[in-house]
């Protein structure tokens, strides 16, 4: 399997990529970020581009993927709602547009548990993020899922580790026990399972990736 990733700078991407490194059924990685990630694999090519917004459509970088797993993102504290959507709307849904033969492509989204497609949700961040899914899984992909994941234990050797990652990682046993975290590898390995068709709805709880992480 062929798959794009991108926000592979960041805590999500970063370990969504080196699980990918590693796991022998991927035989592709495309990097998609504005810095490199100052690593290199036999597996792992990168595209940078400081600007996602100018990716024209059918860019030949990113077409003949299985999959793209999209983890690129921002917290929403301290920004209001016409800034949030510019990294949390606008740019993924102008990436998924750029690719072509959608009808081949599986586009996984990383969205956040708590997202909502009521576009009339109080929360911001929530209706913001349940719209950018609504859009992407109407664009025709082969399939689309939304990863409504929660708190994650990084995997071994990442170097991004938000403070807020840190301070969890007390809590993990005991979060883990009420359903409420995931590792990087399992989030990676259940992108791979839906990818291949092992998921038969889009929106992907904490409990969904444990389960599917195990096909």
């Amino acid at each position: 399997m062929k798959v794009i990733i991108t926000g592979t700078t960041g805590y999500v991407g970063e370990g969504v990529l080196l699980s990918c490194l590693d796991n022998p059924e991927i035989t592709e990685v495309l990097s998609v970020s504005r810095r490199s990630t100052g690593r290199t694999h036999p597996k792992l090519k990168e595209l940078l581009i400081k600007d996602f917004m100018t990716l024209s459509n059918g860019d030949e970088h990113l077409q003949g993927y299985d999959a793209v797993f999209y983890c690129m993102g921002v917290s929403s504290v301290g920004m209001n709602e016409k800034d949030y959507s510019v990294p949390c709307h606008d740019i993924p849904v102008h990436f998924a547009g750029v690719i072509e033969q959608r009808e081949n492509t599986t586009f996984i989204y990383v969205t956040g548990g708590g997202a909502e497609l009521d576009p009339d949700s109080k929360t911001m961040w929530a209706r913001v993020k349940g719209k950018t899914e609504m859009e992407i899984k109407a664009m025709g992909f082969k399939d689309y899922y939304g990863f409504r994941v929660m708190v994650m234990k990084p995997y071994e050797g990442q170097a991004a580790s938000p403070k807020i990652i840190r301070m969890s990682q007390i809590m993990y046993p005991i979060m883990r026990i009420f359903g409420q975290t995931n590792t990087m590898d399992e989030v990676a390995k259940a992108m791979i399972a839906c990818a291949k068709g092992n998921c038969d709805h889009y929106a992907v709880t904490v409990k969904d990736v444990t389960n599917l992480a195990r096909k």
